[in-house]
C-alpha cells in the first residue's frame, strides 16, 4: 500500500494551499515538510527533486510532482473529481483557470508594503465583484443546479469557494450582491470533508502573516520588494 501523499513548501498558504484544499475535499491524509532554511531548499535542488528548480513539490505515486496545475489536475482526475467526459473536464479547465486568475491579484498580497497593500485590496475586490465573481453567480443562476458542473462536486467548486473566502478576508460582506454565491458558499461548506477542513485544528494555513513572509524571503533569498498590480 502506497504511503501517505507528502507535500514539501512553506507553513503558509501561497501555491501550495489550494492543493491543500483538493486534498482535503478528496478526504485524503497527507504528510508536509515545511521549509525553514536555504539549507533545505538547496538539498531539495541538490538532490534532483525540484524539476525546475521550485516548490510546490508532491511526493505521490512514487513521483516528485511539480508545477502546482499538473498536481491540481492529478489529484482531482485520481479522486474523481475532473468531470465524467472530455466536455466537463474542459468546463472545470476554464472555471479553475478564472478563479485562479483571481487568486493571483491574492497570492501576492502579503509581501507588498502597507500602502500597496491597500491599494491592491481595492484591487481585489473590484476585480472579484466586477468580473469574476458575476460569471460565476451566471453560471449557477442559468443551469439552476447544487454544483457548477455535471450537477457533481469537482475541483472547480472546491477552488471557487476557496477563492471567496480569500477575497471575504479582504471585504467581508463582498458577496452581498450575489445570492447564487451565498447559497453555493453554504452549499460547499457543508459537505462534510470541506466541513472538516474549515474546522480549527485542520491542515489549512491561516492568513499569511509576517513570519510567513521573511521565512519564504530567507529560503528563496527574496532581497526585492514585490508591487501591486
Amino acid at each position: 500500500m502506497a504511503g501517505k501523499l507528502k507535500l514539501y513548501y512553506f507553513d503558509g498558504r501561497g501555491k501550495m494551499e489550494s492543493i491543500r484544499w483538493l486534498l482535503a475535499a478528496a478526504g485524503v491524509e497527507f504528510e508536509e515538510e515545511f521549509l525553514e532554511t536555504q539549507e533545505q531548499y538547496e538539498k531539495l535542488l541538490q538532490g534532483g527533486s525540484l524539476l525546475f528548480q521550485q516548490v510546490p513539490m508532491v511526493e505521490v505515486d512514487g513521483m516528485k510532482m511539480v508545477q502546482t496545475r499538473a498536481i491540481l489536475s492529478y489529484i482531482a482526475a485520481k479522486y474523481n473529481l475532473y468531470g465524467k467526459d472530455l466536455k466537463e473536464r474542459a468546463l472545470i479547465d476554464m472555471y479553475v483557470g478564472g478563479t485562479d486568475d483571481l487568486m493571483g491579484f491574492i497570492l501576492m498580497f502579503p509581501f507588498l508594503s502597507a500602502e500597496d497593500k491597500e491599494k491592491q485590496r481595492a484591487v481585489i475586490v473590484q476585480k472579484a465583484t466586477s468580473r469574476y465573481f458575476p460569471a460565476y453567480e451566471k453560471v449557477l443562476k442559468d443551469h439552476g443546479q447544487d454544483f457548477l458542473v455535471g450537477n457533481n462536486f469537482s475541483w472547480a467548486d472546491v477552488h471557487l469557494l476557496e477563492a471567496i473566502l480569500m477575497v471575504e478576508e479582504k471585504k467581508s460582506d463582498v458577496l452581498s450582491g450575489f445570492p447564487q454565491l451565498q447559497a453555493f458558499k453554504a452549499r460547499i461548506s457543508s459537505i462534510p470533508t470541506i466541513k472538516k477542513f474549515l474546522e480549527p485544528g485542520s491542515q489549512r494555513k491561516p492568513v499569511p502573516d509576517d513570519e510567513y513572509v521573511e521565512t519564504v524571503r530567507r529560503v528563496l533569498r527574496m532581497y526585492y520588494d514585490i508591487k501591486a498590480n
